[in-house]
C-alpha cells in the first residue's frame, strides 16, 4: 500500500494510501474512510452509512446532514445514491475536511462542508428539519476508534428534533452490544419515537449501524430499493447483514 500524502501536525499524523484506485484515510493509524472514484461499494463500514437511505425511494431525501465527515466516503455515496438537493457535513478536524476536499474529491457541488464541532453546531441549529441525518462521530483512543458523544437519551432527543416526520436516523456504533445498549434501543421513550429499528452489520467489521425509521419499513422494502440500482444490484461487495430490532 502505497502513501500518498502523509503530514504530522499538532502531534497527529494523518496518511492518505492508496491500493489500486482504493483511497484511505488514517489518523494516527485509526482507519477513518475509504473511497474508489470507480467502484461507489467497497465492502466497508462507510457503505452502511448510506444503505439505510435506500429503505425510502430515491429523490425522496432531500436534505441530508452528516455529522463526522471524515475522508468524505458516505457524501460521494449519498450523491451517487440518494441524490438528495442538500447535503451539510460537519466536521471537527479542520485537515480532515483538507483531505476530503483534495484527496477524496469532495467539491463545493456535492456537499458543504463546515468545520465545527458538531455537537455544539446541532445544539445551535435553528434551520430547517432534515430527511437524513447520518451520525459518525469518533475520535481515537489508544489507537482504537471511540465514540466522540454516548448515545444517552438527551443526545438522541437533539438528534431526533433535528428530524423530518419521516425522516430516517443512521448511527454508526463500535459493536452490536454498543447498539443494543444505546437509548435508541434500550430507552422506551427513545425507541418509541421511531417506527423501525434495524442493525447492519457487515461479516469483518465489529462495527454495528443503526438505522431508527420514523415510518413503517421492511427489509424486504430496502433489497427492492437495492435491486431495482443496477450497479448496486451487480456489486460482489455488498455482502451486508441487516436485521429489523423493531
Amino acid at each position: 500500500m502505497a502513501i500518498l500524502w502523509q503530514k504530522i501536525i499538532n502531534n497527529t499524523n494523518y496518511e492518505v494510501r492508496s491500493a489500486g484506485q482504493t483511497r484511505r484515510l488514517y489518523t494516527d493509524g485509526v482507519f477513518h474512510s475509504q473511497f474508489n472514484p470507480k467502484r461507489a461499494i467497497t465492502g466497508g463500514v462507510w457503505d452502511l452509512l448510506m444503505l439505510p437511505a435506500l429503505f425510502l425511494p430515491q429523490q425522496s431525501i432531500q436534505r441530508v446532514l452528516v455529522l463526522g465527515v471524515g475522508g468524505g466516503a458516505v457524501i460521494h455515496q449519498l450523491h451517487r445514491y440518494v441524490k438528495a438537493e442538500e447535503i451539510i457535513g460537519v466536521e471537527l478536524n479542520p485537515v480532515h475536511i483538507k483531505i476530503a476536499k483534495q484527496h477524496f474529491g469532495i467539491t463545493t457541488k456535492m456537499a458543504k462542508l463546515i468545520q465545527a464541532d458538531a455537537i455544539k453546531w446541532l445544539e445551535d441549529y435553528s434551520g430547517p428539519p432534515f430527511d437524513l441525518i447520518i451520525e459518525d462521530l469518533f475520535g481515537e483512543e489508544d489507537g482504537e476508534p471511540s465514540r466522540a458523544i454516548k448515545a444517552n437519551k438527551l443526545w438522541l432527543q437533539q438528534l431526533h428534533s433535528h428530524l423530518s416526520p419521516d425522516g430516517i436516523l443512521i448511527m454508526n456504533f463500535t459493536s452490536r452490544s454498543d447498539l443494543k445498549n444505546s437509548a435508541a434501543v434500550s430507552y422506551k421513550k427513545i425507541s418509541a419515537l421511531f417506527k423501525s429499528i434495524f442493525q447492519f452489520t457487515l461479516p469483518n467489521y465489529e462495527n454495528a449501524i443503526g438505522a431508527f425509521i420514523k415510518q413503517p419499513v421492511t427489509s424486504k422494502l430496502l433489497h427492492h430499493n437495492i435491486n431495482a440500482i443496477n450497479d448496486l444490484y451487480k456489486s460482489k461487495e455488498l455482502n451486508f447483514q441487516v436485521r429489523k430490532l423493531k
